[in-house]
């Protein structure tokens, strides 16, 4: 069975909406204009890239990464890696020629169909609402959060306000850096 990661930028107070500054929200890019920048804050997301054998995401974050993220030196290893994208909209039609192998999942049952495969960890990236249905559906094994010492108030989160019994995580690495970002990687108890 593959793990299933979520890695996110987070706001202390749990937005992940638009930290690279998509067009259209109203805190966007609040991870390069608010906190000085440490090269070192970002290792876990090279080490990722690493380890990934492949991404997910939903049709949003695809379209907002697949014009950009192909040709981008800093996302080399994401290129050539299959990706997975979760819509019941979006058709062949609409995807990217240039970023490889990508599949097109309709439900989250296809996604636990992918977990039960053989590989290794599968990296979700963006998509706050599959973020949200993943949790709900007990699929993500584990989360990569890089938590940035601000409060935004309104934007997408990460995590679903569904009333759910309690989820237990285990603090499996953490680290915080002299700007007050904060490293934290959590593995889902079962």
């Amino acid at each position: 069975m593959r793990t299933l990661i979520s890695t996110a930028f987070i706001s202390l107070d749990g937005v992940v909406e638009a930290p690279g500054g998509e067009a259209g929200y109203r805190n966007a890019g609040w991870t390069f204009k608010d906190v000085d920048f440490l090269p070192e804050a970002f290792d876990l997301k090279g080490r990722e890239q690493k380890e990934a054998t492949a991404m997910l995401m939903g049709r949003a974050s695809y379209e907002a990464f697949s014009p950009v993220w192909p040709d981008m030196a800093d996302f080399a290893d994401y290129k050539v890696m299959p990706k997975y994208v979760v819509s019941t909209t979006l058709t062949e039609d609409d995807l990217v020629s240039n970023w490889g192998e990508t599949t097109i999942l309709r439900s989250l049952d296809d996604v636990a169909a992918l977990k039960a495969t053989e590989g290794g960890p599968v990296i979700v990236h963006g998509s706050a609402s599959l973020n949200q249905a993943l949790s709900d559906a007990g699929l993500i094994d584990r989360y990569h959060l890089l938590v940035f010492p601000l409060l935004l108030g309104a934007g997408k989160r990460l995590f679903s306000a569904t009333d759910k019994d309690t989820q237990k995580l285990e603090l499996v690495e953490h680290e915080v850096y002299a700007n007050g970002l904060q490293k934290q990687v959590f593995d889902v108890v079962r």
